[in-house]
């Protein structure tokens, strides 16, 4: 199992590579974000460790850019002590996990061992079926570029759909995702909130995005 470390600190950098070496890794170390990019382009590997703080590319920029280019090696990143913006910043840059410093040795290669049993699968920052894009983290949504304004239930009817496009998604299932196990209501407000869909991503477009599956749910299409 190979595994890359993007680390400006040469003492740590050491440390980790001489440790998961006598774990039986194969280690390769970058000292800077711009060999850290290059490495992970060039060589294909099970895990990452990357820090956030590098000279010429920061961990974020890293992340994001392999994310875009279809790169889904499992990262660890490396976040600043009680620095919970940089936690979450990593996960929504498409992150696996993520590490406060300074960390536990042991707690680092249990995290590195859960990455690798998930493996490599796609983990998108950004949901996209055709023309169509939602960003979960800056709670946007746009149709070939142009924005489009939508409330918080319909964002969450919509993100829901996006996670499994193809895919037939019941009524039940989008009530107990979108609303609560304990919503008492009238369970017709799914086809409210999907009408409201349609008039807002579909017909301004000329698009069928939302497709209904006649008696079993909703389906979304590429829109074509």
């Amino acid at each position: 199992m190979r595994i890359l470390v993007v680390e400006d600190e040469r003492l740590l950098a050491g440390a980790l590579k001489r440790g998961l070496e006598a774990e039986g890794y194969a280690v390769d170390v970058a000292p800077d974000g711009q060999e850290g990019l290059w490495r992970a382009r060039e060589q294909s590997y099970d895990a990452m460790v990357l820090d956030i703080m590098l000279p010429g590319m920061n961990g974020f920029q890293i992340c994001a850019t392999l994310r875009e280019e279809d790169n889904w090696t499992p990262i660890l990143m490396l976040t600043a002590k009680d620095g919970e913006y940089d936690e979450a910043e990593a996960l929504d840059t498409g992150a696996d996990d993520f590490l406060s410093k300074p960390f536990s040795y042991v707690v680092l290669l249990a995290h590195l061992r859960a990455l690798m049993r998930r493996g490599v699968r796609q983990r998108p920052a950004v949901l996209a079926v055709g023309d169509l894009r939602l960003d979960p983290a800056s709670r946007s949504v746009d149709r070939g570029g142009e924005p489009l304004r939508l409330t918080a239930r319909e964002f969450a009817v919509l993100e829901y759909l996006m996670r499994h496009p193809g895919e037939v998604v019941s009524k039940a299932d989008l009530l107990e995702h979108v609303w609560d196990f304990g919503y008492e209501g009238d369970p017709n407000v799914v086809e409210v909130y999907v009408g409201y869909l349609r008039r807002k991503i579909d017909a301004p477009f000329g698009r069928h995005t939302i497709e209904t599956a006649r008696g079993a749910g909703y389906r979304l299409a590429d829109g074509a």
